[in-house]
């Protein structure tokens, strides 16, 4: 199978970079922009608000090794999807919930899965994740890739970071690279 191209907004794209890049399957996670209406922006620019990108990691994966539900699972597990424009103390457009999707395919399991969350009640308030076709994505800064990873005595990634990946470590540890 051909690899295919997933793109998520969950908040600071340090944190939804760390878990993927950890799951088998997943080739690549490369944190960015999309959504906004300047080309090439900053982070500066996109800190500030008033591009209209959101922070994201775009997951190159292989499908046959795991499938987007399994992403979209991972993707719910890790993030409070209930929370409009913030996660923690991220507040913001640029830190919304989005799934952009990349296929009709995309789009309906991403529809399917966010009613059948909301269905079970399986959060405490609706689901506000918006699904929308993909844009043009623009690579973070270098200094931004892997940033977990290279950063672990941060206070930001001791606080913030560590306990997601904990929990992926230990909710998902199937799903994981060997």
């Amino acid at each position: 199978m051909p690899t295919e191209t997933a793109v998520f907004g969950g908040g600071c794209f340090w944190c939804i970079e760390a878990v993927f890049k950890r799951l088998a399957g997943v080739e690549c996670a490369q944190s960015g922009y999309m959504g906004g209406h300047v080309d090439n922006p900053t982070y500066r620019q996109v800190c500030g608000g008033d591009t209209g990108h959101v922070e994201v990691v775009q997951v190159k994966f292989d499908p046959g090794v795991i499938s987007y539900r399994d992403l979209l699972e991972v993707f719910f597990a890790v993030h409070d999807p209930t929370t409009l424009n913030r996660q923690g103390n991220d507040v913001g457009e640029q830190y919304r919930s989005v799934i952009y999707t990349t296929s009709d395919e995309q789009e309906k399991i991403a529809e399917e899965t966010i009613a059948a969350l909301n269905e079970s009640k399986a959060f405490p308030e609706p689901i506000v994740t918006a699904v929308e076709p993909a844009s043009k994505f623009y690579a973070a800064e270098d200094y931004h890739q892997e940033y977990y990873d290279n950063n672990r005595n941060q206070p930001y990634c001791q606080f913030i970071i560590a306990p997601k990946v904990a929990k992926l470590e230990k909710k998902f540890r199937e799903k994981l690279r060997a």
